[in-house]
């Protein structure tokens, strides 16, 4: 997690959140950190209501479909890393109608409710470019027809204290009696990472080790470093398995990690491959925590299998702290 120095950590007590997909808890680390309290959320995947209740001591409530406006407390802020889905849109941009059918119509339904002053919501980076960008067209539309001012970006998680190359759309939408008129999203928080400085000692990533004969290095790899000492603050390809496809590429330590996923093939699959102290390895589901700005005593599934797949769909708690105190600092609350 950030630094989030300057800051009072208690500046948002007053504010309280809901959590609507909310995976292993992600928005409400981020929100938390500012001393906004959660109030409801909702999950409907098992093994991260495990999660999230080992954590938060609180069980999400599961499919938000089926859950009334009745049951959800009034909120100030509502957080979503919503699912991306194909709207009805061909030509018509209906807007609310638009997003029947999908999760998006159920942040609506529950905005259009209770009117909490923010929405605060992620999402895959290619969604601003979905259906030659008609979807977030409907999205900007929907929001702006049921009262509110909307500004989205696309932020990569390596410019915030976190070495992984990880790209997200986040779209902030303030009710309109607030007035906001332009809202700046931050491009850079805290000091230049590498992988290298969130990895796990070599003997507790033994398990992770890939040995095969089928490894090919490059025979020289440069790794420029700036005038202030910095590595590069992208991945560093150095070397393949077999034929170098998806999970199947190697980078440097000194890089930053690929963008972590909750699919995908190959013998690197979900976290990638690295050369790591003269080992090729994947990455540990605690170093994955890490990427995800998580901290170290965030209880973690026993299956790397689920683990790898709720940090590979989870939000990056650097990037939200970053982009709250942006909100913060524009005076926006009056805290």
């Amino acid at each position: 997690m950030l630094n989030i120095k300057g800051i009072n950590k208690t500046i948002l007590k007053k504010y309280n959140f809901i959590d609507l997909f909310a995976g292993v808890g992600g928005f409400r680390l981020a929100l938390e950190s500012f001393g906004s309290k959660c109030v409801f959320s909702s999950e409907n995947d098992k093994a991260c209501q495990e999660v999230y209740k080992r954590n938060y001591q609180d069980t999400p409530e599961g499919d938000i479909k089926k859950i009334s406006t009745n049951n959800i407390p009034n909120h100030d802020i509502l957080c979503a890393g919503f699912p991306c889905q194909t709207f009805s849109i061909s030509g018509k941009q209906r807007g609310f109608e638009d997003t029947r059918g999908t999760l998006f119509f159920d942040i609506i339904r529950i905005t259009k409710d209770k009117q909490p002053e923010l929405l605060f919501l992620e999402n895959v980076k290619n969604f601003q470019k979905h259906n030659n960008g008609n979807t977030i067209s409907v999205v900007k539309k929907t929001l702006e027809d049921i009262g509110y001012n909307v500004f989205y970006n696309i932020l990569n998680s390596g410019m915030f204290e976190v070495p992984q190359k990880r790209e997200r759309l986040y779209i902030l939408a303030f009710r309109k009696d607030l007035v906001v008129k332009d809202f700046k999203f931050p491009k850079q928080e805290g000091k230049p990472t590498k992988l290298k400085d969130i990895l796990l000692p070599d003997k507790l990533t033994e398990d992770y080790v890939i040995k095969r004969s089928d490894i090919t290095l490059k025979e020289k790899v440069v790794v420029q470093i700036d005038m202030q000492g910095n590595y590069p603050q992208l991945p560093i390809r150095i070397g393949q398995v077999n034929k170098g496809g998806q999970g199947e590429r190697i980078y440097h330590e000194c890089g930053h990690a690929i963008t972590l996923s909750a699919y995908g093939g190959g013998v690197g699959a979900k976290t990638g491959l690295y050369l790591i102290n003269g080992r090729i390895r994947k990455l540990a589901s605690r170093e994955c925590a890490r990427l995800m700005g998580f901290p170290d005593n965030f209880f973690i599934h026993h299956s790397d299998h689920q683990a790898y797949k709720q940090f590979g769909n989870s939000v990056v708690v650097n990037v939200l702290q970053a982009i709250l105190k942006e909100v913060i600092k524009e005076g926006i609350f009056s805290v």
